[in-house]
């Protein structure tokens, strides 16, 4: 496909019997949304793994619930060849409640076979399975790559004493799933607290108004930086910039909440359908009429 459609996409599947897609999140939500319009019949059973980026709860309960589909995280990166975690619920954990384990599939997951997977302090030492404290996510498996293409120093900081620094963020539940709450670069620092725009993001996707949510950090005056929501609405719906701040504030604890929402037609995005952040960063500094540098 030159572009992604969720109508070609949908008659692939019927015509040719698609048991298994690979695709970003944010084109799970465009299948989600045509889903919602014209109800097309899927009569085969079908599983859908999701890569790129976290994917918001809320879409594991629509794709299981309402597509009747089997949902899969999946984690890697290009320097790992490329996978390395997966989301699927291990049998000792299926006695645990549906919603529960909806929470546990919207994680990165446990190591594959092979993989050696930690989350580390910035001394290098595990962080505690409790889903709350954060570290960068660390791999070491023989499909790790050698190095970078003639560039020594970039391959001795992400490589260090054998294992892939992957500049990911996350946390570790009881249970061992690692869970990606953000990239280094993409961590907002609240008054000395770290949020996750991934979190944030996931709280915007409850919202029944809201189509697409990316969040960014921008520069505040009191607390150094607060999240600020980039919002696609959906068609027909009409909601204020007040009115999420407000569904934010009830939704999470008060320095994690949006102070400032930008509503947009769509968001900018790569061929392969992951937000390009870069370019919000660049259209907000842009209209408070500011130029630079922006990290992508």
């Amino acid at each position: 496909m030159r572009k992604v459609d969720p109508k070609v996409i949908f008659d692939y599947i019927q015509t040719y019997q698609v048991s298994v897609m690979h695709m970003a999140p944010t084109v799970l939500n465009m299948l989600l949304q045509y889903y919602d319009e014209h109800k097309p019949a899927i009569d085969h059973p079908v599983r859908v793994v999701i890569a790129g980026s976290a994917p918001p709860p809320a879409f594991v309960t629509r794709v299981e619930q309402e597509l009747g589909w089997e949902f899969i995280q999946v984690y890697g990166m290009t320097e790992s060849s490329p996978l390395n975690t997966i989301s699927t619920i291990r049998p000792h954990l299926r006695h645990l409640p549906l919603e529960e384990q909806y929470r546990i599939k919207a994680k990165a997951g446990y190591p594959m076979i092979g993989c050696e997977v930690k989350v580390v302090d910035e001394y290098g030492d595990e962080v505690p399975h409790d889903g709350k404290t954060i570290g960068e996510v660390i791999i070491r498996s023989n499909n790790v790559m050698k190095g970078y293409w003639k560039n020594p120093e970039a391959t001795m900081e992400t490589i260090r004493n054998g294992w892939l620094y992957t500049g990911d963020m996350a946390t570790v539940d009881e249970y061992g799933n690692i869970d990606i709450v953000d990239r280094k670069k993409d961590i907002i620092i609240s008054g000395g607290e770290n949020i996750s725009s991934i979190e944030v993001e996931g709280v915007l996707y409850e919202h029944p108004t809201v189509l697409e949510a990316a969040v960014i950090a921008v520069p505040h005056e009191k607390w150094g930086e607060t999240p600020h929501a980039f919002v696609v609405v959906r068609p027909g719906h009409e909601v204020t910039e007040q009115e999420l701040i407000a569904f934010s504030r009830e939704k999470l604890a008060h320095f994690k909440a949006i102070t400032g929402v930008t509503f947009v037609e769509e968001l900018p995005k790569t061929a392969s359908g992951k937000i390009q952040k870069v370019q919000l960063r660049k259209q907000y500094w842009d209209s408070v009429g500011k130029t630079g540098r922006y990290v992508n």
